[in-house]
């Protein structure tokens, strides 16, 4: 940037870096100007990390016994309705 900034031109950059338009430099120098260095930098991409977890980076006992407990519900329901269609069928 700096160099561009004291006045070569754009396309000489281009050619010495091996782009394949100068364009690209254009982009650099507008991030450049409107963030400074943290502009060039690569953002992180992709989905954000998750909600965080406890300190030792696993799920409180309590946490895991509503899970579970949200599991098996579930579990009693579905074999309830499966009964309740299995006897209907059979009269």
């Amino acid at each position: 940037m700096q160099r561009s900034l004291a006045g070569e031109t754009k396309v000489e950059l281009a050619k010495e870096f091996g782009l394949s338009s100068p364009k690209a430099i254009d982009v650099w120098l507008r991030k450049y100007r409107d963030e400074g260095e943290d502009g060039l930098r690569s953002k992180r991409r992709g989905r954000p990390p998750g909600p965080a977890e406890s300190e030792t980076g696993q799920r409180s006992e309590l946490e895991q016994l509503r899970a579970e407990n949200e599991r098996l519900r579930a579990e009693v329901a579905y074999l309830g309705k499966l009964r309740a269609l299995r006897a209907q069928e059979r009269r």
